[in-house]
């Protein structure tokens, strides 16, 4: 009876499963393939590279050019001092002015106003002196008080001549000679336009030497205003735009 039991018994544990050992592992179930998405990531690795690629060749295809720093008005040029250079992507539908071009552009007048900041193109600038007919230019040389502090390329002057023994030397009434306009002054231009200015940088050198202003102006007034300009007896003096 003994032996049947302990038959009996050990028939019964073999048809329990025995539980995992401690460390042991569960098998995973096995992971489903998406060879869409795996596609996708390819794909996406590719377009960046060439993305990449593109930037890099974009970035050393570049050229120097000339930038405006500071505003240039209509019939302006250029120079050294309002101007500089900057690296953009050479594109050959745009009519850019090459650094090395600066000197050639200076001999230019602007055909509009430039504001800075701006890459100018080639059409912005004309060859042509810009004066119209009856117009002609004159150049002064002023000292400190002879012109505004303020006075910029652009401006409208009216210029009158300015005599320290207090008699005018202008139009005059009669057989006295009295100017018309004053004791010690007399308008020659009531309006005459300021086309190129060569202002220093240094405030010193600007109080010590003359400065020199190049101004469009009627022809019929060009001669009196270069006789009062060489007897250093021109004051400008700024007049509304418009």
């Amino acid at each position: 009876m003994k032996i049947q039991e302990r038959t009996g018994a050990g028939g019964g544990r073999s048809s329990v499963p025995a539980p995992p050992m401690s460390g042991e592992r569960l098998p995973s179930p096995p992971r489903e393939r998406k060879p869409a998405l795996a596609a996708l990531a390819v794909l996406l690795i590719l377009v960046g590279a060439l993305g990449a690629t593109m930037l890099v060749l974009r970035a050393g295809d570049r050229i120097e050019v000339v930038k405006v720093t500071a505003p240039i008005p209509a019939g302006g040029s250029v120079s050294k001092e309002n101007t500089a250079s900057v690296l953009v992507a050479a594109d050959k539908s745009i009519d850019y002015i090459r650094w090395e071009q600066l000197t050639s552009l200076m001999k230019l007048k602007a055909v509009s106003a430039i504001p800075a900041g701006v890459v100018p193109v080639g059409q912005m600038f004309t060859g042509e002196t810009g004066l119209g007919a009856g117009q002609a230019i004159v150049g002064l040389s002023l000292k400190e008080g002879q012109y505004p502090s303020n006075l910029e390329q652009g401006d409208l002057v009216a210029a009158y001549r300015v005599t320290s023994n207090g008699t005018g030397t202008g139009s005059s009434t009669g057989s006295s000679g009295s100017s018309s306009s004053g004791a010690g002054t007399s308008l020659i231009v009531d309006k005459a336009k300021v086309t190129d200015l060569k202002r220093s940088k240094d405030s010193e050198v600007i109080s010590s030497t003359n400065l020199p202003v190049t101004l469009t102006v009627d022809a019929t007034k060009a001669a009196d205003l270069a006789q009062a300009a060489a007897a250093g007896q021109v004051a400008l003096v700024l007049i509304p735009s418009s």
